[in-house]
């Protein structure tokens, strides 16, 4: 069960944080105003928050497993956000950092 809890906790991460730079990129770049950067802080600092919850309690193991998901995430997030399509060699590279997310974070180690 630890395994689905850190897994929705990665998904939760990756909205807060995706999305908050979405937001502050709409907000900057397509010049949607302040208050779309605002929500794009407000979501940024609520990221920094979430990772605390992970039940591994080795903050570089976590910040680096989560890479696999930001990189996943960001491709996914394009795709329905923006219409970004993904071409193979995006979605290769994607499976390439889910696998080693889940190397990182899931294999059971021997005392750490």
């Amino acid at each position: 069960m630890s395994i689905l809890r850190s897994a929705a906790l990665f998904v939760v991460a990756a909205i807060f944080e995706i999305g908050g730079a979405w937001l502050i990129w709409q907000g900057v770049r397509e010049h949607r105003g302040w208050l779309w950067m605002t929500g794009g802080v407000l979501a940024l600092g609520a990221y920094g928050f979430v990772a605390t919850f992970q039940p591994d309690a080795h903050f570089g193991r976590i910040l680096a497993a989560y890479g696999g998901i930001f990189v996943a995430g960001s491709l996914l997030w394009g795709a329905v956000a923006d219409g970004y399509r993904p071409d193979r060699w995006d979605i290769v590279g994607a499976l390439i950092c889910l696998a080693g997310m889940a190397v990182i974070m899931w294999v059971p180690r021997n005392g750490g």
